[in-house]
């Protein structure tokens, strides 16, 4: 099929960086429009953006001009990397125009028309769209926060399985994703920040709804409870969670890790382009996951489970998520790929 032309909107950040790297050579997707604040605006591409991924500015967009976030916008599908702020007042715009959007943005995840995807847990979800707002020609599509992706995504397995009452997590939340300029703000080094805002209302909050079910035109939350703490810690990228999940008496550390180890997405949702065939890899070793050593394999979308132990109706792990691709960048292009998939443009 003929590539199909996608904006990247915030293409200039952390994420929207990742996600110009992830659509070079992509089998579906060109860039069309690369799409910033009002400062990069009229720049060439490479001049615009402090690049900060291994490598260079892909040379299919580095003399790209960048366009003002208020451009009218021709492309069928957009990328939105911006902040929940401005996305709660331009993604209505765009989706009023036609648009598909895919955001990365908190701003909609809970809305309740709007799908808060993890394909590989919960892809039935993207029924939701055709239930949107009746003055949306388009829709929006959300991938949820960067440590919820890693959470819901050990979860998603477990609740096929065993009823889960209660999650305590605590994360230890990489550099990265404080974004560029809170990434240069941060007095990281040598330190940890016992708070992050925002962090522990989306954990307690957006596993709920990616976990639970459609019922018509609404999903009906997973009723678990999530306990959380966020600590940001001195790791360029990679989250890292430590979870004790309380449920059945019979969920037991052998037969958490059973289901973890034989999930398998969809086969339709595997042979997606950002799609992995097996995105949980559990791990027996007791000294992993490591962030350095294992954020990046399947091009970070894969998640990792291991130091699994605990005791019946309470197990204990640590789950490793790359927080600028599974929870971020590429959680938005594979939501892309699943609406295109599913309902070609």
């Amino acid at each position: 099929m003929s590539r199909i032309p996608v904006a990247v909107v915030g293409a200039t950040g952390a994420v929207g960086q990742a996600l110009v790297a992830a659509l070079h050579g992509h089998p579906w997707f060109t860039v069309e429009a690369l799409v910033a604040s009002e400062r990069s605006a009229g720049l060439k591409y490479r001049d615009a953006v402090r690049w900060v991924l291994p490598g260079s500015v892909p040379p299919d967009v580095a003399d790209r001009t960048v366009l003002d976030v208020t451009a009218d916008l021709q492309t069928p599908i957009i990328l939105s990397c911006i902040d929940a702020s401005l996305a709660r007042e331009l993604e209505p715009q765009w989706a009023q125009r036609g648009h598909r959007v895919f955001s990365n943005a908190s701003a909609f995840r809970l809305h309740p028309t709007v799908p808060l995807l993890i394909p590989e847990v919960n892809a039935d979800h993207y029924a939701l769209v055709q239930y949107r707002e009746s003055t949306w020609k388009g829709f929006i599509v959300t991938n949820p926060n960067c440590c919820v992706a890693g959470l819901a995504m050990a979860l998603g397995p477990l609740t096929k399985r065993w009823s889960l009452e209660r999650v305590y997590v605590t994360t230890f939340q990489a550099v990265s994703g404080a974004g560029l300029q809170g990434l240069a703000a941060l007095p990281i080094a040598d330190n940890v920040i016992p708070w992050i805002a925002g962090e522990e209302e989306k954990l307690q909050k957006e596993p709920p709804k990616i976990l639970g079910w459609l019922q018509g035109a609404r999903i009906v939350e997973y009723p678990v409870e999530i306990i959380p703490s966020c600590y940001r810690v001195p790791v360029r990228h990679g989250h890292t969670l430590a979870l004790v999940i309380e449920g059945d008496a019979d969920l037991t550390p052998e037969r958490a890790a059973e289901a973890w180890q034989d999930f398998r997405p969809p086969d339709w949702v595997r042979q997606l382009p950002s799609g992995v065939g097996r995105p949980i890899r559990v791990w027996t070793e007791v000294d992993r996951p490591q962030p350095a050593l294992d954020r990046d394999e399947g091009q970070g979308m894969v998640v990792h489970v291991g130091r699994i132990r605990g005791q019946a109706g309470r197990v204990l792990c640590t789950v490793l998520v790359h927080n600028l691709i599974r929870g971020a960048a590429g959680a938005v292009l594979l939501n892309a790929e699943l609406s295109v998939s599913l309902n070609p443009v």
